[in-house]
């Protein structure tokens, strides 16, 4: 069983202890889209929504997602947080409306923040999502991936790019 970094000696769950890691710096950055309509793209670009500003709203679900992250995923450790941002920007082609969400999270401690940066992306779509649903349910949450990671044992990660 010692094998497995999540089960203590009986086999049983256990969150693994940082305490011996070094704090660095460590940041990291996801990304999620949600396709849509153009009758919801052009209500949420002339804010017009019934209920609200679905981007002002969605960025601070995403932070707050980003915040309590811990508390969703089970062996995740709580983290202080030394800055969140989410970005959005609008894609159209072949008549499909999409918005590309950014997390970005940085934290100065002993354990990386990509669980944050992806949960904070994850919920930021949601949100658009619980924000229009009532003018149509068939909006598409796309890929929610990881683009970059900094800091740590591990070293920098950035998708897409070879390792030698």
């Amino acid at each position: 069983m010692s094998d497995f970094t999540h089960l203590n000696e009986q086999g049983r769950a256990r969150m693994v202890d940082i305490s011996e890691k070094q704090e660095t710096e460590r940041t990291a950055t996801a990304v999620s889209s949600i396709q849509l309509t153009k009758e919801l793209y052009e209500k949420i670009t002339s804010n017009t929504m019934k209920k609200g500003d679905v981007l002002a709203i969605a960025q601070v679900a995403g932070i707050m997602a980003a915040k309590n992250t811990s508390d969703w995923i089970p062996m995740c450790h709580p983290l202080q947080l030394k800055g969140t941002d989410i970005a959005f920007d609008w894609t159209i082609a072949d008549n499909i409306y999409e918005l590309q969400i950014e997390a970005s999270v940085k934290t100065k401690g002993s354990t990386g923040v990509e669980m944050e940066a992806l949960t904070a992306a994850s919920a930021t779509a949601l949100t658009v999502y619980d924000m229009c649903k009532a003018l149509d349910k068939g909006m598409i949450i796309g890929q929610t991936y990881l683009v970059n990671k900094t800091g740590g044992k591990s070293g920098d990660y950035h998708r897409g790019v070879e390792e030698d």
